[in-house]
C-alpha cells in the first residue's frame, strides 16, 4: 500500500470536473455511448473554478443547499425530527471493547439500529471523538463491521478485507457508531428478508424517487442524526466527528461530509472517483443515483464541499467499480479546490494493493493528525 499522496501542484484548471479526452468524432447518441456524448462538453452550473479561499466558500454556499435538494433532503427535512428517546436494547463486554445495540430514531415512524462501540476503561469524564461507519451493500449490515462473523468463511473475509472498521475505530481509541443503512440488513423489505437477498435498494429508491428523495439522501439524514444523538451522550466529544466506510459506505461518507459541516474528517473508501467512469460507466446498484447530479457537478465537487476539512480518498489499485486512473485524475481535480482553499495539505490518497475492499494502515493515522488521540 502507498501512503497518502500529495503529488506535485498543478496550475488550478478552469474546470476541476473535466473528463479525460475523448474521440470528437464519437458524437453519436448510441444506447452505450450515452453518458460519454452527454458528458462531453457539459457546462457544469457547480463545477468549481474557485482560486482563492473566499471564492471557495461562495461556491460552497451556492452548491450545499442545492446538492441537498437533489438529494431530497429538504423533502425529508419537512416531516421533522421525531421526539422519541433512543432505545438501548443490549449490551456486550468484549475483550477490548464495549458494544451497545440501540434503536435510535432519525425521522418520524422510523428507528434506525446501530451498534456503539466504546473503550473498556474510558477516563472519567473524558469525551472521546466518535467515529460514524457507514457500511456498504451486504446482509449483515453493521455486523460486519462491528467485528461479527456467523462462521469461519464470513470471519475470514471481514479480517482479509479489513472490514471491522468500527472495531479498528474503537481500539485505535474512538467511539464508533456503527449503523444499519436504509434498504440492507434489517432494514430490507419483508420481500428481500424471506427471500435472503442482498438488499431493497431498488424498490426502496423507487419508492424514495416518488416523493422527490433519494436513498443516498435519506442515508445522509440518519448520519445527522447519529451525530445529534451523540453530542447528548456524555462520552462522546461531537465537535470531532470523523466518518468512513467502504463501497456504500465510502458513498455515504462523501455525501454525509458534504452535507453536514460537523463532520471533521472524511475518508471514504472505494468510491472516490469520477461519477462519469464508475457509475456512469457500468453496472451499479440503484442507489447510487442521483436525478440531475451529473449535469451540476462531478464527483470532485461534490468532495470540494468538504474542504477544508481533512479529506483521505481510500482506493485499491484493482478496483473495477471505481478505476484507480479515474480516481488518480479525479483526486486532482479536489486537489486543486484545496488548494484554493488554502488546505492542500489536508487532502490526501491512499491506494492499497488489492481490489474492492477497505484498507486501514492510513486511516487511523490520518485520523489521529488531525484530531489527535
Amino acid at each position: 500500500m502507498s501512503g497518502p499522496s500529495t503529488p506535485a501542484s498543478p496550475k488550478p484548471p478552469a474546470s476541476p470536473s473535466s473528463a479525460p479526452a475523448r474521440d470528437p468524432s464519437s458524437s453519436v447518441l448510441t444506447s452505450d455511448g450515452y453518458v460519454g456524448v452527454l458528458a462531453r462538453g457539459l457546462h457544469r452550473r457547480f463545477a468549481c473554478a474557485a482560486t482563492t479561499p473566499a471564492e471557495v466558500t461562495a461556491w460552497q454556499r451556492a452548491f450545499r443547499p442545492e446538492l441537498m435538494r437533489m438529494l431530497g433532503i429538504d423533502r425529508i427535512a419537512e416531516r421533522g425530527v421525531p421526539d422519541q428517546a433512543p432505545r438501548l436494547v443490549g449490551t456486550t463486554t468484549l475483550a477490548s471493547h464495549v458494544r451497545e445495540e440501540w434503536r435510535i430514531p432519525t425521522e418520524p415512524g422510523f428507528e434506525l439500529p446501530v451498534f456503539l462501540l466504546k473503550p473498556l476503561d474510558p477516563q472519567a469524564g473524558r469525551r472521546l471523538p466518535v467515529v460514524l461507519t457507514p457500511h456498504g451493500h451486504g446482509k449483515a449490515g453493521k455486523a460486519t463491521y462491528a467485528g461479527i462473523a456467523t462462521d469461519e468463511a464470513s470471519r475470514r473475509e471481514m479480517i482479509d478485507g479489513e472490514r471491522d472498521i468500527a472495531v479498528q475505530a474503537v481500539e485505535a481509541g474512538f467511539i464508533a457508531i456503527a449503523p444499519d443503512m436504509r434498504a440492507f440488513a434489517s432494514l430490507r423489505m419483508k420481500r428481500e428478508l424471506d427471500a435472503d437477498a442482498c438488499s431493497s435498494c431498488r424498490t426502496m429508491q423507487m419508492h424514495a424517487l416518488l416523493f422527490g428523495r433519494t436513498l443516498i439522501g435519506e442515508r445522509v439524514w440518519d448520519m445527522s442524526r447519529l451525530i445529534d444523538w451523540a453530542a447528548t451522550r456524555p462520552d462522546c466529544d461531537a465537535t470531532r466527528v470523523v466518518i468512513t466506510g467502504n463501497s456504500g459506505g465510502g458513498t455515504i461518507s462523501l455525501f454525509a461530509a458534504a452535507c453536514d459541516e460537523r463532520i471533521t474528517v472524511a475518508m471514504p473508501s472505494c468510491y472516490f472517483c469520477t461519477f462519469e467512469e464508475s457509475i456512469g460507466s457500468i453496472w451499479h446498484c440503484e442507489c447510487n443515483y442521483v436525478p440531475g447530479l451529473l449535469a451540476h457537478a462531478e464527483m470532485a465537487d461534490v468532495a470540494g464541499l468538504i474542504a477544508p476539512r481533512p479529506f483521505l480518498a481510500i482506493a485499491g489499485r484493482d478496483d473495477e467499480l471505481f478505476p484507480v486512473a479515474a480516481v488518480r485524475r479525479s483526486f486532482e481535480s479536489l486537489k486543486a479546490i484545496y488548494r484554493a482553499a488554502g488546505a492542500e495539505d489536508r487532502c490526501a490518497l491512499s491506494i492499497g494493493d488489492g481490489g474492492h475492499r477497505y484498507y486501514k494502515q492510513d486511516a487511523w493515522p490520518f485520523v489521529r493528525r488531525f484530531i489527535g488521540e
